[in-house]
């Protein structure tokens, strides 16, 4: 079983509201990141929130429950990345072969790039699969269950990228056109928003045709 972890308990402190609630044409950042792994073949989703008494925490709550994903909470709030990462993968069922891991705020993630890690992993069996463009990497990142051990160490200094790093002799690389990138604050939240109108805005020439 290849499952699938939507890390949603930041702050959003630079973006100034919750990155999970953005919205993405007729879906939110959490609604579509869900959908991605579950489109990319992810049997089992979890989203990893903050504290239930925090109401951003309780909205994503329902709306994952809504999608059929499941909710693992993580109470610290100061914690890092890293850290929900870790209550991500001890929420896993024990068949889970792999984790896809989709930070909420990489609203590019789509269903056909996870699938292509998905079929990355499963045809090298290696420890780690990822998209790969001119030598940088990017998200979803997957992690075979042989490396949710080091993941789940206290002792990762760059979080996740640790492990990616210990491995770099055994990276499965999907190789694409453009990485997602995570969107921290409002203006390239606002570039985001702007280049994906244009991209998805009608052709004049269509129209008159």
């Amino acid at each position: 079983m290849i499952c699938g972890i939507v890390l949603a308990a930041g702050r959003s402190r630079r973006m100034g509201e919750p990155k999970a609630m953005l919205s993405a044409g007729d879906e939110t950042f959490l609604q579509r990141a869900i959908r991605a792994l579950q489109e990319g073949g992810c049997a089992y989703v979890v989203v990893v929130t903050g504290p239930p008494d925090d109401d951003t925490a309780r909205l994503i709550a329902r709306d994952a429950a809504g999608m059929g994903a499941e909710v693992a909470v993580n109470p610290a709030v100061q914690s890092e990345q890293a850290d929900s990462l870790r209550i991500g993968l001890a929420a896993l069922p024990g068949e889970a072969e792999a984790a896809v891991v989709a930070p909420v705020d990489v609203p590019d993630v789509s269903g056909a790039l996870v699938r292509a890690v998905i079929d990355a992993f499963v045809r090298t069996g290696a420890p780690v699969a990822l998209p790969a463009r001119g030598g940088r990497h990017g998200h979803p990142v997957l992690f075979a269950r042989r490396v949710f051990a080091e993941l789940m160490r206290p002792e990762l200094p760059q979080g996740a990228r640790t492990v990616v790093h210990a491995h770099a002799a055994e990276l499965a690389e999907v190789p694409v056109d453009a990485l997602p990138t995570d969107l921290d604050t409002p203006d390239e939240y606002r570039r985001w928003r702007t280049a994906r109108d244009r991209s998805t805005a009608p052709d004049p020439e269509s129209r008159r045709a």
